[in-house]
């Protein structure tokens, strides 16, 4: 079935969307973009994702096309066009097409590109990987440092990717100065005891909207939070190890570096909060 997709103010079949391939998305990666789940036809947590787009292209220099209410109407059309119960919805903004290529930022009149498709996945909260965890290897950081800002350049997270891909594990963690930054496509988190521990926000990690909300949760039900580096071998000594993202939700993780964490199996707060994080937005979706 060919999707309907939104592109700069219209909806047409994938087939017909283009692109110019002067697009500073295309030559410069100067974009950036947000994925919001759907969760039985509504979409999860979309607030956040518009006010960490907005902050985003801030950051960029770049004008924001448009209100949260026309994106939510954006949104909410591309669900029924394309039938989507569960699945995930990509925005992209670029600085648009200056008609050539330049290193300088285009005139201020220079319309920004507005790119949106869904992926339809059925049962998107009923990854079976829930159960058994993933497996992540360690990689180094050498990411630009302005990792706060969700760009389209994913050159290096594609790269440990495939890292992890040729180790058969699941994902990667960047390492920078001895200590985790995040994953490949998440922020990272471990467990001790009562206490969980998170890299606290900075230019040097995504400032995750699951992040935001798991960490309410967990405060909710008098865990305690710790936002702090932690190193790979304090991760393996753990008692549970732990991902987040908005297509993940929460994820546990059992083994780094082939050393097992806790039990090397899914341990019981884990999937407690990914138990309450789903509950909690499947109440607030819209």
């Amino acid at each position: 079935m060919t999707r309907t997709v939104y592109l700069n103010g219209a909806y047409l079949p994938e087939t017909e969307a283009k692109v110019s391939i002067f697009d500073r998305g295309f030559l410069m990666a100067d974009g950036v973009y947000e994925v919001t789940s759907v969760l039985g036809g509504k979409l999860i947590d979309f607030g956040g994702h518009c006010v960490r787009l907005a902050r985003s292209l801030s950051e960029l220099e770049m004008q924001n096309p448009h209100s949260e209410a026309e994106w939510l109407a954006i949104h909410r059309e591309l669900v029924q066009l394309n039938g989507i119960t569960d699945g995930m919805i990509y925005l992209q903004v670029t600085r648009g097409n200056p008609g050539d290529r330049d290193f300088a930022y285009p005139s201020a009149d220079t319309k920004p590109t507005v790119v949106l498709f869904t992926q339809d996945k059925p049962g998107l909260a009923e990854n079976p990987a829930a159960k058994t965890g993933w497996r992540v290897i360690s990689v180094p950081d050498v990411r630009w440092g302005r990792r706060d800002i969700k760009t389209v350049q994913l050159l290096y997270p594609s790269m440990a990717k495939m890292m992890a891909k040729k180790a058969g594990v699941d994902d990667s963690w960047f390492v920078e100065d001895g200590v985790v930054t995040e994953g490949t496509s998440n922020n990272a988190y471990i467990v001790k005891g009562n206490k969980i521990i998170t890299r606290q926000l900075s230019h040097d990690i995504l400032h995750g909207i699951t992040r935001a909300a798991v960490l309410r949760f967990a405060v909710e039900a008098q865990m305690e939070v710790e936002e702090r580096p932690f190193t790979i071998a304090e991760a393996q000594g753990a008692d549970e190890a732990f991902i987040t993202s908005a297509s993940a939700f929460v994820m546990p993780v059992v083994e780094i570096d082939g050393a097992s964490v806790g039990s090397g199996k899914v341990g019981a707060v884990v999937p407690r909060l990914r138990e309450i994080y789903l509950d909690e937005m499947r109440k607030a979706a819209i």
